[in-house]
């Protein structure tokens, strides 16, 4: 496992960045989200071969717990993964965007595009991936890929006992809105400053360049995308996996 990036057929090169030092406290106790396993191989690993799926991406950086660096380094060591790509392993910290700015920390001279990826969304499909890439190929300094929603959406004043009945405050045009996945992608330098600029703490990397003033652009999701949250989606996961092992043989 080396920490040198190759080239991609484009000549831009592209490192992925996969903050994994959660624990994943709604999938209940035990082992950290992204080690859970899926099939029985770990949704981690599941999440790398995903990015390194794609031609364009020659560095996968994965962020462990901060006690766990060396145990996501042996995992990863033990998978096969594909030769073309570079896999390098760094501490995470106590928040996700201190973790995904650790990763960037840890990115060699080079890099022009960063995806940050979930490790949760171990299912994205590469096609998904190489979308995201090209649009900031093509001069967008932020892209997310994205889904409509299905459902209408409430905006409501929040209980403040649980369980509580909750005032609809609006019913925001269902036309406009989109559901936001990963891989999110960027121009290194745009995540860089943005990293470097906005403290508050926010849910995604995009919203941090969004608060910059620059533009974020959305570009078709996929169903299978998801994040596997709670245990019904590991079920739906390993749906999806026996699904593709019939069409595809894997």
């Amino acid at each position: 496992m080396s920490d040198v990036s190759r080239p991609s057929p484009s000549g831009a090169r592209t490192a992925a960045v996969i903050p994994a030092a959660g624990r994943g406290v709604r999938l209940g106790p035990g082992a950290p989200k992204a080690l859970r396993a899926l099939n029985g191989t770990p949704m981690l690993i599941h999440a790398v071969r995903a990015m390194a799926a794609s031609r364009a991406v020659s560095l996968v950086v994965v962020v462990a717990p901060p006690e766990g660096a060396a145990e996501v380094k042996t995992l990863l060591d033990a998978h096969a993964l594909p030769e073309r790509t570079d896999f390098l392993v760094v501490p995470g910290g106590d928040s996700r965007q201190e973790s995904v700015k650790y990763g960037l920390d840890a990115l060699p001279p080079g890099i022009d595009i960063v995806l940050v990826h979930d490790a949760a969304r171990p299912l994205v499909p590469v096609d998904t991936v190489d979308a995201v890439i090209e649009a900031v190929r093509d001069g967008a300094p932020a892209v997310v890929p994205a889904l409509p929603l299905a459902d209408t959406v409430k905006e409501v004043e929040p209980a403040t006992v649980p369980g509580a009945p909750e005032p609809v405050v609006a019913t925001p045009e269902r036309a406009r809105l989109r559901a936001v996945q990963t891989p999110q992608g960027f121009d290194r330098e745009t995540l860089v400053r943005a990293h470097e600029t906005v403290t508050d703490n926010v849910t995604d990397d995009a919203s941090m360049v969004e608060q910059l003033g620059l533009r974020v652009v959305v570009v078709p999701g996929h169903e299978e995308a998801f994040k596997v949250t709670r245990p019904l989606d590991l079920v739906l996961a390993e749906a999806v996996l026996a699904r593709r092992r019939l069409n595809d043989g894997f």
